[in-house]
């Protein structure tokens, strides 16, 4: 986004509630619900610190780019726990891994600029959205190092430095609730030590009650 488009913008939320959105929500009697949202809190711009907090618990994302001709690409993106990191208020930035060396993102982005993110907490029930520009950045070691883990696998191409325009947190209406395998086998484990347990303690009620007839 160039700065004279930014400085347009009445609200966060014109990023993407264009005249056209706006239209399609005064037909279905949205907009003055919205409206009253804009000039009340609004969505925000910068990072706080619930975002910072959600941002750090996640360990996969997905970010979605056009080409010039307005071609959208989305793609995933994922790492170790809190492999996006928050740079600053309005900056975050993410190893960008070696992969199946297609390029589509960072072709679309050394043309257009403008991008989303959209992180999904499935075991939470939570999804945030944000929107704004990325941009691809080589060979800055210092940057390489903050944003990567040495524990990790895998080979570092680039890092992708995305800035904030707007971001906004959903509601959780029609999110599957999904579990992380490592947050589920912990309870798998105790329950089955528990059926076993019982299951000794029944055997040796049985041989009490047998030796006793």
């Amino acid at each position: 986004m160039t700065e004279s488009f930014a400085s347009t913008l009445v609200s966060p939320s014109d990023v993407v509630f264009t005249a056209a959105v706006k239209a399609r929500q005064e037909e279905m009697g949205s907009r003055s619900g919205y409206a009253k949202f804009e000039s009340t809190r609004g969505w925000e711009s910068r990072v706080t610190p619930v975002l910072a907090e959600f941002i750090a618990a996640q360990t996969s994302m997905y970010i979605a780019t056009a080409n010039a001709e307005g071609q959208p690409y989305m793609q995933h993106r994922g790492g170790p726990l809190g492999f996006l990191h928050v740079l600053d208020e309005q900056t975050l930035a993410f190893a960008d891994y070696a992969g199946n060396k297609q390029y589509i993102t960072a072709g679309n982005l050394d043309e257009n600029p403008k991008a989303q993110l959209f992180l999904m907490d499935y075991a939470n029930t939570q999804r945030v959205k944000i929107w704004g520009e990325a941009k691809i950045v080589t060979g800055d070691q210092a940057l390489i190092a903050r944003v990567s883990s040495p524990d990790y696998p895998a080979k570092v191409e680039r890092v992708i430095v995305f800035t904030i325009k707007a971001w906004d947190a959903n509601c959780p209406k029609h999110i599957p609730k999904l579990l992380k395998v490592e947050d589920v086998i912990p309870a798998i484990q105790e329950r089955d030590q528990k059926i076993a347990a019982l299951e000794l303690r029944l055997k040796e009620l049985e041989s009490k009650l047998s030796a006793a007839n």
